[in-house]
């Protein structure tokens, strides 16, 4: 109750950080998946809402029925627009960067380590948080959205993978954009020699 009320200052600093954490994960896979939904048979819409309550448990669906799919075609929608731009992954690594910098000025690790193994809350949300990070660079969410941009360097998935939730959140920043519009006939076009 005292993190939905916002009622930060009576609790470990390192506890609402998590909690908030668990807010920038479903939109950095939210800037993958909703591209991806597009091509998919179900929309990735409902995942992407349910895990911004139960976590991973509403992305796993998703991440395991989907096709892999290294394509877009269609027209970017505004919601696309937004999640596709540089400027969303910048923002949401400054709101991780000063998330970070309030649990280790506020933090007190060793009561966030008792409290790990007594309040079952905090033990869900710190699992949660890992289970996110190491889904990302294992499911094919991730290698798809690089095909879909033209990155083909491998070094660049291992930097991402090699470093949860940093990784990924600078791969936001610097990838580049989807057409904002792009045909299967242009698709056609290109592949043919």
């Amino acid at each position: 109750m005292k993190l939905l009320t916002l009622q930060w200052g009576e609790l470990n600093a390192i506890i609402p950080t998590i909690f908030c954490l668990m807010g920038i994960w479903p939109m950095i896979y939210a800037c993958l998946m909703f591209a991806d939904g597009r091509m998919q048979n179900f929309r990735a819409w409902p995942y992407f809402l349910g895990s911004n309550f139960t976590g991973v448990i509403c992305l796993l669906p998703y991440l395991i029925f989907r096709k892999s799919n290294q394509a877009f075609y269609g027209k970017k929608d505004k919601w696309l627009s937004i999640l596709d731009q540089r400027t969303t992954g910048a923002y949401l690594l400054v709101a991780t960067i000063g998330l970070f910098g309030y649990a280790v000025i506020a933090g007190n690790w060793e009561d966030y380590i008792q409290q790990f193994f007594h309040t079952p809350f905090v033990h869900l949300i710190s699992l949660d948080f890992c289970l996110m990070c190491l889904i990302f660079p294992i499911s094919l969410l991730f290698d798809d959205d690089m095909a879909r941009r033209g990155i083909k360097d491998t070094r660049i998935f291992w930097v991402v993978a090699l470093f949860p939730l940093f990784g990924p959140l600078i791969y936001l920043c610097l990838r580049p954009s989807l057409p904002e519009t792009f045909s299967k006939q242009c698709d056609a076009t290109v592949n043919t020699p």
